[in-house]
């Protein structure tokens, strides 16, 4: 990996995006330190002592400590990723966006735009719900224009980070959007090392939960990078066909089917459904905030039960929705058709796409459970143990799919240049 990233830095093309994407990321964090205006961060502080563990420790992780310090960008990235989950759907539901999908470039554009349109309009109703809900304690003055610059500065802080992530995939190196929640969650690490420390100093826990600790985040490491780069290879035969003087085909190939082809994505789609109930409930106090907070609540009881059951099955759903979003069986068998292949065994058109189906039905189904487990893996640490750390399962999780994703996108441009890389 370090051979593959020195390689690349020679290259001024990739070294220029190199640069502009670890420049936007320092402005992510710069901003991640900017904090609301009209906000009294000692009523914050006092807060979060009250409510520690469950969706607010998971929010200020993502967020890299801007959630709890109350920071421009303490809404993240999350509305944008909202509006992406509506608006995929949406095109499933909708024949007009289903059409805009099937346009091409010009046609994303447009679904683009709309969920540009979507995160303005949910950080626009989360930055209310905070500030007149749950934070509204911290708010120095209450008057209609202190109120309406919190809410401003937030939406304003998750449209900034949009853009930003938006640039970084189109000017620098890999996806922006999973490049900021990555950065966000990797600020935390020191900070997350230093608390294991304290706990260790003053007794409260032992060497032998940290050691469980680093063997499961081993562990979950060597799990995801296995799942992400696991595949089904299927034999192709070409059948020889001649074409003027020259005979073509008859070489033996396969087709790569991958174990998780939809990659973290239903995990940060999952997390960030399952937040929205809870942020609902900074709008309401009483009978709603507490049902919320007990059933649906990683601090609940027997809301912790739930919402692992919940994220398991969205994780699988999500699974399976990118995985046939990514992956067309019959499209792909007939373009197999077309061009004089088959898989032994198998005949060409609909029993091919039929075969296709079922294999990538199966192997998604083992992607998608081994998702769900690791997942929920911050759950069994923290019931088992005496470690409050919010760096789990899911975190490392998505820390470890954007970097495979991103070295990828690094050594494809390498293997363009006749670079070797490190992943085989």
């Amino acid at each position: 990996m370090l051979t593959t990233l020195k390689n690349a830095w020679k290259i001024p093309d990739l070294r220029k995006r190199m640069l502009f994407t670890l420049l936007m990321l320092v402005v992510f964090r710069l901003g991640a330190n900017i904090p609301v205006p009209g906000i009294d961060k000692q009523v914050i502080a006092e807060m979060f002592k009250g409510e520690a563990g469950g969706l607010l420790d998971f929010m200020n992780l993502m967020a890299g400590g801007a959630f709890k310090s109350f920071t421009i960008f303490a809404l993240n990235i999350y509305p944008y990723i909202t509006a992406s989950i509506i608006i995929q759907l949406l095109t499933i539901a909708i024949p007009s966006l289903e059409a805009l999908a099937r346009e091409g470039e010009e046609g994303r554009k447009k679904l683009a735009k709309y969920t540009r349109y979507g995160t303005v309009v949910l950080a626009l109703i989360q930055a209310i719900g905070y500030s007149v809900g749950f934070f509204n304690r911290a708010l120095i003055s209450k008057d209609f224009l202190s109120i309406t610059i919190v809410v401003a500065t937030l939406t304003a802080g998750t449209a900034f980070l949009m853009w930003l992530g938006e640039q970084i995939t189109d000017k620098g190196i890999g996806n922006g959007i999973s490049l900021i929640i990555f950065t966000g969650i990797i600020s935390r690490v020191p900070g997350g090392i230093a608390k294991m420390i304290n706990l260790l100093k003053i007794k409260q826990t032992n060497v032998i939960e940290i050691l469980i600790f680093l063997i499961l985040s081993v562990l979950i490491i060597a799990g995801v990078v296995a799942i992400q780069e696991g595949q089904r290879r299927i034999p192709v035969q070409y059948a020889k066909r001649v074409v003027g003087r020259k005979m073509y085909g008859g070489q033996s190939t396969h087709i790569p089917l991958k174990v998780l082809m939809a990659g973290v994505i239903p995990v940060i789609f999952s997390t960030s459904l399952l937040a929205f109930p809870q942020t609902l409930a900074f709008f309401f106090k009483g009978g709603f905030a507490e049902w919320v907070n007990k059933y649906l609540s990683l601090s609940g009881n027997p809301g912790v039960i739930i919402y692992s059951i919940l994220n398991a099955i969205l994780i699988i759903f999500f699974t399976y929705f990118y995985t046939a979003v990514q992956f067309n069986p019959y499209e792909y068998a007939n373009n197999l058709k077309q061009y004089g292949g088959f898989i032994p065994g198998i005949r060409p058109g609909k029993p091919t796409a039929e075969y296709l189906n079922r294999v990538i039905s199966k192997i998604t189904l083992v992607g998608a459970i081994t998702l769900a487990l690791i997942a929920a893996l911050p759950t069994i640490i923290l019931s088992t143990t005496h470690l409050n750390i919010r760096f789990g399962g899911t975190a490392l999780l998505i820390v470890v799919g954007v970097a495979l994703e991103t070295m990828k996108q690094i050594e494809a441009q390498m293997l363009m240049r006749h670079y070797k890389g490190f992943l085989k």
